[in-house]
């Protein structure tokens, strides 16, 4: 299948919800694509190929739907899966990143052993909007002492800038949308 066939199956399966989750948000809903097997299947391994090469050790997943793409694309590649939550979510010592989104402030952290030198970890979530997020993580991996090999999405809102926010890292996309 070629790329923009899997990005156009991703598309017919995505629901659009207005005003969500504050007044002039249009978020971009994955949960009916990830319904669909063969589809949730065909992303995870076209992420795989993407990034089997990319020299990671680890998948660094956001929550909450990075988690449903980066566990699946961990055991793909063969690597760790490490988590990112936010904070009083993870039982043990952590390590924060405060940081700014499209529709107000938030915080991460990871445990504190969760990545050490050495380490090259893939980033994922669902989406990447304004990077906010995204940019935290890589900011929380490098202060865990690890490196990022790069950075991957299901979706991508092209209009919002977020993978200027990336720039020092390699990002994948599947599905872009410009609105």
């Amino acid at each position: 299948m070629t790329e923009s066939g899997l990005a156009e199956r991703i598309r017919g399966r995505v629901r659009t919800v207005p005003d969500f989750p504050t007044t002039g948000i249009l978020f971009r809903d994955i949960a009916p694509a990830l319904s669909d097997a063969a589809l949730f299947r065909d992303v995870i391994a076209h992420l795989a190929e993407r990034f089997r090469d990319a020299g990671a050790d680890s998948v660094v997943a956001i929550e909450s739907r990075g988690f449903i793409i980066g566990a699946p694309l961990a055991v793909q590649l063969g690597v760790g899966f490490t988590l990112v939550r936010k904070p009083g979510k993870l039982p043990w010592k952590t390590v924060r990143v405060d940081y700014h989104l499209e529709y107000g402030t938030d915080a991460l952290e990871a445990h504190v052993d969760a990545l050490g030198g050495g380490n090259h970890a893939l980033v994922v979530d669902d989406v990447l909007a304004t990077g906010g997020t995204a940019a935290a993580t890589v900011e929380l991996v490098r202060k865990l002492g690890a490196s990022v090999a790069g950075c991957g999405f299901v979706i991508e809102l092209a209009s919002l800038g977020g993978r200027g926010r990336l720039a020092s890292v390699p990002v994948e996309t599947i599905l872009s949308y410009d609105d």
